[in-house]
C-alpha cells in the first residue's frame, strides 16, 4: 500500500495531463453550477421585489415572472408610465371640449353666444391618433404580461382591443369625410378607457351588475304603478263640454304621452302641487288621487327601492377590503416562497424559511415609502434570529397596514403648521392693498398677540373674528360700494386691486376651518366624511363615464335644436296672445341649457339629474326636436337619479354606519389610537386568509412553479 502510495505521484506525463484536464472540467462544472445558482438567486430576488410591490399596490400577481417580463412589468407600473397613461386618458376625454362643436365660448346661451372657434380638420384627430397609439402599447403590454391563456379569460382586455379597433375605424371615416360627419361613434366609447384603467371602478360595476336584478323588479313595480294611475287619471279627468272645467285635461292629461309624463314628473315631486291645482280648484276630493299616487310611488316604492339596493349592496365595501387584503397577503406570501428558494438559505425539514440578508437585499430595491421601509428594516435589526418563518415574514409586513395612519397624522400636522404660518401673511396683504381694513388688521394682530395667553381658544376667537369682520366688510361694500366713485374695477384686468382684495378675503374665510380638527365632535364627523372620499371615487368615476356618454349622445340628437324665439315655429306654441306661458322653457329663460356643445350638455344633464323643473326640459326638447326626445331624458333620470343616487346612498350608509360605530369609542383611546381606529375600522371583521388558501392560490399561478 505504501509503495503504491509513493508511486502515485510518479504518473506518466500523458496520464497526468489527462487527470489535469479532468480536474479542470470538474472545476469548470462547479463554476458553471455556481453561475447558474447566482442567476437563479437574482431571479428569485427580482420576483420577490415585484411580488412585494404588487402587495403594496393591491395588484394581482398572475403575471409572467421571468427576468425580461419582470423588467417590463416594473417599467409598465413605474410612475412615469402610469402618469403617461393617466395623462393620455385625460387628454382624450378633454378633447370633447375643443372638438366641433367647441365649448370655447363665454356663454352657452343661444341668444348671446358668439361663433366658437373650431379646430381645423386633423388637429384633434392627430391628438387622438397619438392617444390610440399609447392605448395600443398599453393593451399589448398587458396582454403579454398575463399570457395568452389568461388573456382569453380577461373580458376587459378583449373589450379593450375591440374598442380600439372600432375607434380607429371611425377615425379613418372622419378623415375620409374631412371631419364633416355628424356621428362619431368613437366619442361615445372614450369613457371605456377610464373604466378599464381603474380596478375599483371594475369592482363597483361588478357589484352593480349583481344588484341589477333586484333593482329591475322594483323598477318594474314602479312602471306598473305609473301605468295603472295613468289609465285611471285619463278616465278621471276626461274631457267635458265645459272648457273652464277642463284645465286639468287640457294641460296634463290630454293624451297618453302627456298623462304618463305628468305623473312621472309627479313621481319625482318636481311639478307638485302644480299638476293637482286645476282639479283641486274644481273639487277638493280630487286631491285624494294625487296624494295616493305620491304616497305609494314616491314615499313607498322609491324608498323601498333604496332599501332593497342597500340590502343587496351592503357589504360591498367589506368585500372590496377583504379582496384587497387577500391580494396583499398573497403577494407577501409569494415573495416568501421565492425567497425561500434562494441558495444559502438553510431549509428546515418542517418548514421553509427566509434569511434576513436576502430580505434586506430585496427591501433595498423595492419601491415603497421610505418611512415604511425604514420601519421594516428596524424591525429586522431588532429581530435576533437569522431566519424568518412564513408567519414572521407576514407579520413583518403588517407595517404596510399601519402606514396610512401615520401618513394622515403627518398631513394633519403639516396643515396645522401651514395655517399658523400663513395667518400673518394674509393679514399683511390685506393691509397693504386697502387702508379700509386697518381696524380689522389691528384687531387680528391683537388676537394673534394674545394667543400665547389664550392658548387654543384664541385660535377659535381669531377665526370667528375674521368671519364677523368679513361679514361687516361685505355688508358695507354692498350698501356703500367702493369708496372711489367713478372707478371701474372690472376694467382693471384680472389682477386688479378689487379682484385681489376679494381673492384675499376668500382665502381668509378658509382660516376658520382650522378649528375643525380641535373640536372633537366636528372632527369626528369631518374625518369620517373625508375618509369616505377614497371609497366613493369609483362611484364618481362611473358617474363621470355616464355623464360623458349621455352628453355625447345628446349632442348627436339635439345639437342646434333649440333656437331663439322668432326663428322657429315650435317656439310659437308657447305663446298666448303674445305672452309666454308661465313655467315654459322660454318664459323661464333656460336658453343656456342646450346640447350645442359638450360643456352645455353636461350642465343640462346635471339640471335634469337634480329633477327640479326637469319637466321643462321634457316639454321643450319634445317640441323643438321630436316627442321621442322624452325617452332620452327619462332614461337619464332612471340611471342618474334613481339607480346611481340610490347606490350612492347605500354605499354612503354602509361606510358611515361602520365608521360611526367605531369612532364613537374614541373616549377610551389616545389620539394615535383614535386615528388607527378610524383608518383600520374593518380590522376586527376582516378574515385573514389561511395557509391553505394562500398556497392553493399560489399553486394555481399560471407562470410560477413552486418547489413545494
Amino acid at each position: 500500500m505504501e509503495a503504491g502510495a509513493e508511486a502515485e505521484p510518479l504518473l506518466p506525463p500523458r496520464r497526468w495531463r489527462a487527470n489535469r484536464g479532468l480536474w479542470r472540467e470538474r472545476g469548470g462544472a462547479r463554476s458553471a453550477a455556481e453561475d447558474g445558482a447566482g442567476a437563479n438567486n437574482d431571479l428569485y430576488i427580482n420576483q420577490a421585489i415585484v411580488f412585494i410591490e404588487d402587495a403594496i399596490q393591491y395588484r394581482s400577481i398572475s403575471h409572467r415572472v421571468d427576468s425580461k417580463s419582470l423588467w417590463l412589468y416594473r417599467w409598465y407600473y413605474s410612475r412615469t408610465c402610469q402618469w403617461i397613461l393617466s395623462l393620455t386618458i385625460t387628454v382624450i376625454l378633454a378633447l370633447a371640449f375643443i372638438e366641433e362643436p367647441s365649448s370655447l365660448t363665454v356663454t352657452s346661451d343661444v341668444r348671446y353666444r358668439l361663433p366658437a372657434w373650431n379646430p381645423p380638420c386633423g388637429l384633434t384627430e392627430g391628438i387622438e391618433l397619438l392617444c390610440f397609439l399609447v392605448f395600443m402599447i398599453d393593451v399589448s403590454v398587458k396582454s403579454y404580461l398575463i399570457g395568452w391563456k389568461e388573456f382569453w379569460k380577461n373580458k376587459w382586455l378583449i373589450a379593450y382591443i375591440l374598442i380600439l379597433i372600432v375607434s380607429l375605424a371611425d377615425w379613418i371615416v372622419s378623415l375620409s369625410f374631412f371631419c364633416k360627419e355628424n356621428v362619431r361613434i368613437r366619442r361615445i366609447l372614450r369613457p371605456f378607457f377610464l373604466l378599464q384603467n381603474s380596478s375599483m371602478m371594475k369592482k363597483t360595476l361588478k357589484s352593480i351588475n349583481s344588484t341589477l336584478p333586484e333593482m329591475a323588479s322594483v323598477v318594474l313595480l314602479l312602471a306598473v304603478h305609473l301605468s295603472l294611475f295613468t289609465m285611471f287619471a285619463m278616465l278621471l279627468f276626461a274631457r267635458t263640454k265645459d272648457n273652464q272645467q277642463d284645465k286639468e285635461w287640457m294641460v296634463y292629461f290630454r293624451n297618453l304621452p302627456d298623462s304618463l309624463t305628468s305623473l312621472l314628473v309627479l313621481l319625482t315631486t318636481a311639478n307638485n302641487p302644480d299638476v293637482m291645482i286645476p282639479a283641486y280648484s274644481k273639487n277638493r276630493a280630487y286631491s285624494i288621487f294625487f296624494i295616493l299616487f305620491t304616497v305609494l310611488g314616491n314615499l313607498f316604492l322609491m324608498n323601498l327601492l333604496t332599501a332593497i339596493i342597500y340590502n343587496q349592496f351592503r357589504g360591498y365595501l367589506l368585500k372590496s377590503v377583504q379582496s384587497s387584503l387577500f391580494r396583499r397577503r398573497l403577494g407577501i406570501r409569494a415573495a416568501f416562497e421565492v425567497l425561500s428558494s434562494v441558495k444559502g438559505t438553510p431549509a428546515s425539514a418542517q418548514q421553509s424559511c427566509v434569511s434576513v440578508g436576502a430580505l434586506l437585499q430585496v427591501l433595498q430595491k423595492v419601491e415603497m415609502d421610505s418611512c415604511c421601509k425604514q420601519a421594516i428594516m428596524r424591525s429586522l435589526k431588532i429581530c435576533s434570529c437569522g431566519q424568518l418563518s412564513a408567519a414572521q415574514f407576514q407579520k413583518l409586513f403588517e407595517e404596510l397596514d399601519k402606514y396610512t395612519v401615520k401618513q394622515v397624522l403627518l398631513v394633519m400636522d403639516a396643515d396645522k403648521q401651514l395655517s399658523e404660518r400663513d395667518d400673518f401673511f394674509l393679514g399683511a396683504i390685506n393691509c397693504f392693498f386697502i387702508l379700509y381694513y386697518l381696524l380689522e388688521m389691528l384687531l387680528k394682530i391683537l388676537a394673534m398677540g394674545l394667543k400665547r395667553y389664550l392658548s387654543y381658544p384664541s385660535n377659535r376667537f381669531d377665526g370667528l373674528l375674521t368671519v364677523i369682520l368679513l361679514i361687516l366688510e361685505i355688508a358695507t361694500f354692498a350698501v356703500y360700494g367702493f369708496p372711489h366713485p367713478g372707478w371701474r374695477p372690472e376694467f382693471m384686468g384680472l389682477l386688479s386691486l378689487w379682484d385681489m382684495v376679494r381673492l384675499v378675503n376668500m382665502l381668509i374665510v378658509f382660516r376658520f376651518l382650522r378649528i375643525i380638527p380641535n373640536m372633537k365632535f366636528m372632527a369626528l364627523v369631518v374625518t369620517t366624511l373625508l375618509d369616505l372620499v377614497k371609497n366613493l371615487r369609483a362611484f364618481a368615476g362611473i358617474l363621470l363615464v355616464v355623464f360623458y356618454a349621455f352628453a355625447i349622445t345628446g349632442i348627436m340628437l339635439f345639437k342646434g335644436a333649440v333656437v331663439p324665439l322668432g326663428n322657429t315655429s315650435a317656439a310659437n306654441t308657447t305663446h298666448d296672445n303674445g305672452t309666454l306661458q308661465c313655467g315654459t322653457y322660454e318664459q323661464l329663460e333656460y336658453w343656456p341649457n342646450n346640447f350645442d356643445d359638450f360643456a352645455a350638455a353636461v350642465v343640462t344633464l346635471w339640471d335634469v339629474m337634480v329633477v327640479n323643473n326637469w319637466q321643462v326640459f321634457l316639454d321643450a326638447f319634445s317640441r323643438y326636436s321630436s316627442p321621442w326626445a322624452k325617452i332620452y331624458f327619462v332614461v337619464w333620470w332612471l340611471i342618474s337619479s334613481v339607480i346611481w343616487i340610490n347606490l350612492f346612498v347605500a354605499l354612503l350608509l354602509e361606510n358611515f354606519i361602520h365608521k360611526w360605530d367605531r369612532c364613537c369609542q374614541r373616549e377610551s383611546l389616545s389620539d394615535i389610537e383614535y386615528q388607527q381606529t378610524v383608518e383600520l375600522m374593518f380590522r376586527d371583521v376582516l378574515e385573514e386568509p389561511t395557509e391553505e388558501e394562500l398556497m392553493e392560490k399560489l399553486h394555481e399561478h399560471p407562470h410560477l412553479q413552486l418547489h413545494r
